[in-house]
């Protein structure tokens, strides 16, 4: 009997200790990982391709020379010449149609920026940030002074729409693949809706695992 009983205990013990083994081996590799670790603050402006997706330097590089390529086009001078001042514009939506999650604000923000410090057109808000304009503007009306609220209806107007699109093709064989970008954007008149400008930027990677 008493051998059966130090049978069971020694049983016992020795789960418990496998048990608590495996977290603790867990743990152990965990912090081993984070040790290894190394964190280093580069220049934004260096381009770094680590999964081979798109990221900030393929925004910032087609917003350039998008931004570029419509300013340099006929649309721009027909309007300042009928119209008697620089162009107005907005930047409304780019839509994702890769497999990808892209979040196009960074690319519109790129436009936007690059289009401000031209010089050479105004830009105006869109979506979330024109609603958020408004919903201060709302509360002015309530809550500042006569000589300091905003009146309604002083919006600026604009002349000129752009939108666009996202697209990738993916070929893949083995350990290589080779991803295919297409921006597709384009300038819309919002009086008579005519298109003045259409733009194309590819961008090809080729990525080996």
């Amino acid at each position: 009997m008493a051998l059966f009983l130090y049978t069971c205990v020694s049983i016992i013990l020795n789960t418990m200790k496998k048990v608590i083994l495996i977290p603790i081996l867990t743990i152990t590799l965990i912090v081993t990982s984070c040790a290894n670790r190394k964190v280093s603050r580069i220049d934004p402006d260096t381009q770094v391709d680590l999964s081979g997706r798109w990221n900030d330097t393929d925004s910032k590089l087609v917003a350039n020379e998008m931004i570029k390529d419509v300013l340099a086009r006929p649309w721009r001078a027909n309007y300042e010449q009928k119209a008697g001042k620089k162009p107005t514009v907005i930047v409304g939506s780019v839509r994702n149609k890769t497999s990808e999650h892209i979040d196009a604000v960074p690319f519109i923000k790129a436009m936007e920026r690059e289009f401000i410090n031209s010089g050479v057109v105004s830009v105006v808000q869109s979506g979330d940030e024109r609603n958020q304009s408004r919903e201060e503007r709302n509360e002015q009306q309530i809550f500042a002074s006569e000589e300091t609220k905003k009146k309604w209806g002083k919006e600026k107007g604009a002349d000129f729409m752009m939108n666009g699109t996202i697209s990738s093709i993916i070929d893949q064989y083995k350990n290589q693949r080779i991803i295919y970008y297409k921006v597709n954007l384009e300038l819309t008149d919002l009086e008579t809706n005519e298109k003045v400008w259409i733009g194309e930027k590819e961008i090809k990677k080729y990525v080996k695992n």
